[in-house]
C-alpha cells in the first residue's frame, strides 16, 4: 500500500496544485537526484528529466538562477496531461503572475486562450519569447544519497512554455532550461513542497564531458565513490538577496531569484588585493556584489577586479618560476605548461581566496579550477573581462564550481561550499549511477 505524504507549509497552494500519484509513488524518496554532464561543444551543463503522457526524454540545460523550467511547447509537443494555468488560478497566484495571455491560433500547448502569461528567458542567447504557465507530469530518479533509487511521479509539476526561437545558442537536442532559482515555482522549491523535503538542494558539477556530476534536491548525505560523503565538511556564508530582479523580464519591485554571496576581499597567495570594495556590495539599484552561475563557463569579472586579479597572479606566478606567453582569447593571462608542476589539485599557481564574512571564511580557488589548458603548451588563468560597468561585478562561472560542492539553503539562505573535492580524494563524478538502491 502506498504511504501517505505530509506537504510542507512553505506553500499552502501546493497542496492543490502538486498532487502526488500515491499509486506510483509508493515510497517518498529521501531526496532526489539528476545526472549532470558538461557539453564540450558549448561548455554548457545538461541535465534530462522525462515529462509528459506518455513519458518523453527532455533535454535541459542548467541554469541556476533561472525561476521556473520551461521547455519549447512549440516543437511536436504532445501530452495528454498537459494542463495549462487559466488566468486568476492558484496556480498564478503561486507564480505571482497578474498578467493573462491570450492566442488566436488553434489550442495547443503552449496557446491557449485566458491563461496565465509567463515569460521564459534563455539567458545564454540574452531572449526572451511570450509564454504560458502550465503544468504536466514529469518523472524524476530518487536516491537515498549514496545510490539511484527509484523512479517518483509529479503529476502536476509546473512550468513556462516557450517557443523555439528561446534555445539560440543552448546544446544540441536541448530544448529547454532547468531552472534552480529561488523562485516558488523553480525546482528545488516544487520538489521541496512535493515531497516534504527541506528547501535546499546541492550542485555538484564534473570537469568531465563523459562523466556525469549530480544535483540533489534535498538533504545530504551526499556520498562520492569510495564512500565519502562530501557533506561533511562544508564552509558556510550568508546567501544574500540582490532587491532588484537580475533576470531578462521582471515586474516593478520584483527581487532576484539568483544566488549571491558576499565577497569582501580578494587574495592572491594570501596577500590581500586592492579593490574598489563598494563594487563588491549590491547598491539599491541591485548593481554590484557577487553571483553564482552556471550559465557562464568561467568567472566573470568588473574590468578594475580582473586587471588587479590577473597583475596579481601574474606577478606571483613569475616568483614561481612560472613563464608567462602571449594571452590567448578570451583570456588576458597565459603560461607555458612546461613551466609548471601538477599536483593533486591541478597545476602548482598562485593560490586564490575569496574572503567572505569574515578573514576566517574564504573560499579557496586551486589550480585545477582556475587554469584552462588551451594547447598542449600553453595553461591560461581562467577568468575574464566582463567590461566596466557591469550588472554584476563578479559572476562565478562553471569552471570554478568544477568537482566543488555547493549545498543551497533556500530556507536558511545559506551557501555550504567543500573548495576542490580532489583534496578529499574524489570528484563530482563518482556519485554511483549504476547500482540502484530498492
Amino acid at each position: 500500500m502506498a504511504s501517505s505524504l505530509t506537504f510542507l507549509p512553505f506553500s499552502f497552494l501546493l497542496l492543490s496544485l502538486i498532487s502526488l500519484s500515491h499509486a506510483q509513488n509508493s515510497v517518498r524518496p529521501r531526496a532526489l537526484l539528476l545526472p549532470v554532464t558538461k557539453d564540450a561543444t558549448t561548455l554548457q551543463y545538461l541535465t534530462h528529466i522525462k515529462q509528459r503522457t506518455p513519458l518523453v526524454p527532455v533535454k535541459l540545460t542548467v541554469d541556476l538562477g533561472g525561476n521556473s523550467l520551461w521547455v519549447d511547447c512549440d516543437s511536436n509537443y504532445v501530452s495528454s496531461s498537459y494542463r495549462s494555468a487559466r488566468c486568476g488560478s492558484a496556480q498564478c497566484s503561486l507564480a505571482r503572475i497578474s498578467g493573462c495571455g491570450e492566442c488566436f491560433a488553434a489550442p495547443k500547448p503552449g496557446c491557449n486562450k485566458n491563461t496565465c502569461s509567463l515569460s521564459p528567458y534563455n539567458p545564454i542567447g540574452h531572449i526572451s519569447t511570450s509564454g504560458e504557465l502550465t503544468q504536466d507530469v514529469i518523472t524524476m530518479q530518487s536516491t537515498d544519497g549514496t545510490n539511484s533509487g527509484p523512479l517518483v511521479t509529479l503529476p502536476g509539476f509546473l512550468f513556462a512554455c516557450g517557443s523555439p526561437t528561446i534555445l539560440e545558442r543552448l546544446a544540441s537536442g536541448v530544448t529547454g532550461m532547468a531552472g534552480l532559482g529561488r523562485d516558488r515555482i523553480g525546482m528545488p522549491s516544487q520538489f521541496a513542497a512535493a515531497f516534504s523535503f527541506q528547501r535546499k538542494f546541492a550542485l555538484c558539477l564534473s570537469s568531465s564531458t563523459i562523466s556525469s556530476g549530480a544535483i540533489f534536491f534535498g538533504d545530504g548525505p551526499y556520498v562520492m565513490l569510495p564512500n565519502i560523503d562530501v557533506s561533511k565538511n562544508l564552509i558556510y556564508t550568508p546567501l544574500l538577496i540582490n532587491p532588484v530582479s537580475t533576470a531578462g523580464t521582471y515586474s516593478q519591485g520584483e527581487k532576484s531569484v539568483e544566488y549571491f554571496i558576499g565577497v569582501k576581499s580578494i587574495k592572491i597567495n594570501e596577500k590581500r588585493l586592492s579593490l574598489n570594495t563598494t563594487l563588491l556590495s549590491i547598491n539599491n539599484k541591485g548593481v554590484g556584489g557577487t553571483k553564482i552561475s552556471t550559465v557562464r563557463p568561467y568567472t566573470v569579472l568588473e574590468t578594475s577586479i580582473y586587471n588587479a586579479v590577473t597583475q596579481a597572479f601574474t606577478k606571483e606566478a613569475v616568483s614561481m618560476g612560472i613563464k608567462r606567453v602571449e594571452s590567448v582569447a578570451p583570456f588576458g593571462a597565459c603560461f607555458s605548461s612546461n613551466s609548471i608542476v601538477s599536483t593533486r589539485v591541478g597545476p602548482s599557481v598562485p593560490l586564490m581566496d575569496l574572503v567572505l564574512q569574515r578573514e576566517s571564511v574564504y573560499w579557496r580557488i586551486f589550480g585545477v579550477n582556475s587554469m584552462v589548458k588551451v594547447s598542449d603548451g600553453v595553461s591560461c588563468l581562467g577568468f575574464v573581462d566582463g567590461g566596466l560597468n557591469p550588472e554584476t561585478s563578479i559572476v562565478i562561472g562553471g569552471y570554478q564550481l568544477e568537482n566543488n560542492l555547493l549545498q543551497f539553503d533556500i530556507a536558511t539562505s545559506r551557501l555550504g561550499f567543500s573548495s576542490s573535492l580532489l583534496f578529499q580524494r574524489t570528484s563530482c563524478a563518482n556519485f554511483n549511477f549504476t547500482s540502484t538502491v530498492s
